[in-house]
C-alpha cells in the first residue's frame, strides 16, 4: 500500500514538472524516463494486488459498519460423478465435509488489533470455540485478509474436520484413512451480502480441497456409497446446483449453498 502511494505520488510530481518543461529538452527526456521507470513496477504492483481492489471497495462503501466474517474449508469428494455431502450438525441440510477454521491462542493479539468481536450468530460452545467466525470493522478487511493468507496462528490443515465428521463417528475407517492427500483447488471469497440471520453485512470465505483417495480409500468410499448411510448423500452436480429441488416437484432433500462452491 505504501509503495503504491509512493509510485502514484511520484507520477503526479513528474506530471506537474512536465507542465513547466520544454519538450525535447534534456530535463523533459529525463522526466519521461522516470515516468516510464515508475509505471512498470506500478503496473506490476496493481496486477499482483488486483483482487484487493474488491476489498478496498467494500472498505470504502461500508466504512462505518462492522462486518461478519466466516472462514472455512470444504472438501470435494467425488465417486463416479457424484459428490459426497454430509448431514449438517447445526442446520437441517446436506453440505460438504468441512467446517470453519480454528485459531490458536496466539491469534488473540492480532485479532485485538483488528478490533475483532466474537460472532453473535452462532453461539460459542465446545464445538464452535476458537472458530474463525468474527465481526470486524470494514476498515480492517484488507488487514484481515493479509493476516489470514499468511497462515499465522491459525489452522492450516483440512485434516481435523475430515477426522471429526467421517473418521470419529465411524462413517469411514481409520484403518483405511490413516492420512489423506488433497489438492488445493481455490480460495473462494463470496461477494459481500446482507445477512438476515446476522442482521449485518457478511463475507464468507472458503478454501476448497479435493480429496485424492488412494486405491484402498476409493474402494472404501465406494462401499460407503453402496451402504446407503443415512448421514451421507451422494448428489449429482445438477442436484447440487438446484440445492436439492426436483424440477416440477417438491424439495426432496435440502442441500446447503456451500455445496455449490465445491463444484
Amino acid at each position: 500500500m505504501i509503495r503504491g502511494l509512493f509510485y502514484f505520488g511520484a507520477l503526479i510530481i513528474c506530471a506537474v514538472i512536465l507542465a513547466f518543461v520544454e519538450p525535447s529538452t534534456t530535463p523533459f527526456v529525463l522526466v519521461i524516463g522516470i515516468i516510464v521507470g515508475i509505471t512498470v513496477p506500478l503496473l506490476d504492483l496493481i496486477s499482483s494486488n488486483l483482487r484487493y481492489l474488491r476489498f478496498a471497495y467494500y472498505t470504502a462503501r461500508y466504512a462505518r459498519e462492522r462486518i461478519r466474517l466466516s472462514v472455512s474449508y470444504l472438501f470435494r469428494i467425488k465417486v463416479n460423478n457424484e459428490y459426497m455431502l454430509i448431514k449438517g450438525r447445526r442446520w437441517d441440510q446436506y453440505q460438504p465435509v468441512g467446517g470453519v477454521y480454528k485459531v490458536s491462542a496466539s491469534s488473540k493479539h492480532k485479532l485485538d488489533i483488528l478490533g475483532a468481536l466474537n460472532d453473535n450468530l452462532v453461539p460459542v460452545d465446545a464445538v464452535s470455540e476458537n472458530d474463525l467466525r468474527i465481526r470486524i470493522p470494514a476498515s480492517k478487511l484488507i488487514s484481515f485478509v493479509r493476516w489470514f493468507e499468511s497462515g499465522y496462528s491459525r489452522e492450516t490443515s483440512p485434516w481435523r474436520e475430515f477426522q471429526e465428521e467421517l473418521i470419529g463417528p465411524g462413517i469411514l475407517s481409520e484403518v483405511d484413512f490413516p492420512f489423506i492427500f488433497t489438492d488445493f483447488i481455490r480460495r473462494d471469497f463470496r461477494p459481500m451480502r446482507f445477512s438476515s440471520h446476522a442482521q449485518s453485512r457478511e463475507m464468507l470465505i472458503a478454501d476448497i480441497y479435493e480429496l485424492l483417495p488412494t486405491a484402498t480409500q476409493m474402494e472404501a468410499l465406494k462401499r460407503l456409497k453402496e451402504s446407503g448411510h443415512p448421514e451421507i448423500l451422494w448428489a449429482t452436480e445438477d442436484q447440487i446446483r438446484r440445492l436439492g429441488v426436483t424440477p416440477g416437484g417438491k424439495l426432496d432433500t435440502r442441500i446447503g449453498e456451500p455445496a455449490i462452491w465445491t463444484l
